[in-house]
C-alpha cells in the first residue's frame, strides 16, 4: 500500500530559519513558527532567514527531489522591495541573466522574468518593518526564476546595483500565497500540487 504522505503550504514569516532544529539559542525555527506541523516533514527548497513567503513542506522525498531538480525548471516568483529607483537597464540585465558569486565561484543566472511594479503590492506588513529612510527611494519588482542558488534573487539585484530590502516568495509554479497570512498553514494534496506545479 502506498505511504500516506502529507503536504503543507506555509507562509514563512521574516526571521524564521528554514529548518526544524535550533542550532543557536534564540534562533526561530519552523517548529517555533509552525508548531502544528507533524514530525518528520521537511521544507522543499529554502528561504533564507530574512525572506518571507511560500514554502512547501512534506515527507514525500520523491516529490521534493522532483521539484528541486534543475531539470524540472519549476518557476519560483518573488516580490522584491529594493533600494533606489530601478532602471530599465537593470531590468534588462536581470532578464538576460547576470553573473553572481555563489560559494566563491562565478555563476551565470538563467534569463529571468522581471517586471517593475507601479505600486506597492498588497502584502501583509513585515514584522519588524524595514528601516525607512526618507532620503532613499525604494522600488518593487516582480521576478521569476527557475533556479535556486543560495540567496540568488538578493545576489542578482545587488549585482545590478539595487540591494534587496524585503523579499517575499509569492508562488512556486502555480501554487500561490493566496489565502495565507504569515505563520499560517494550509494542508493540500499530491494531486493538487502536481496539477499546479507540473502542468
Amino acid at each position: 500500500m502506498a505511504a500516506d504522505f502529507r503536504y503543507f503550504l506555509v507562509y514563512k514569516p521574516f526571521g524564521t530559519l528554514c529548518q526544524f532544529t535550533r542550532e543557536v539559542p534564540g534562533h526561530v525555527t519552523l517548529r517555533d513558527s509552525f508548531p502544528d506541523l507533524p514530525d518528520r516533514v521537511y521544507p522543499v527548497g529554502r528561504l533564507d532567514q530574512d525572506s518571507e513567503g511560500l514554502l512547501l513542506i512534506t515527507d514525500d522525498n520523491k516529490l521534493k527531489n522532483r521539484i528541486i531538480s534543475p531539470a524540472s525548471k519549476v518557476r519560483k516568483r518573488y516580490l522584491a522591495q529594493v533600494e533606489g529607483e530601478v532602471t530599465d537597464t537593470a531590468i534588462g540585465q536581470l532578464r538576460e541573466g547576470v553573473v553572481i558569486r555563489v560559494r566563491k565561484k562565478d555563476f551565470q543566472t538563467m534569463p529571468a522574468s522581471v517586471q517593475l511594479l507601479d505600486h506597492k503590492p498588497g502584502l501583509p506588513e513585515r514584522d519588524p518593518p524595514i528601516r525607512f529612510r526618507a532620503s532613499i527611494p525604494t522600488s518593487w519588482i516582480g521576478i521569476g526564476i527557475t533556479e535556486g542558488k543560495n540567496r540568488q534573487v538578493r545576489r542578482m539585484c545587488a549585482k545590478v546595483g539595487f540591494p534587496v530590502l524585503r523579499l517575499v516568495r509569492v508562488a512556486i509554479g502555480g501554487l500561490t500565497l493566496d489565502g495565507l497570512m504569515p505563520g499560517e498553514i494550509r494542508e493540500t494534496s499530491l494531486e493538487h500540487l502536481a496539477r499546479k506545479i507540473f502542468h
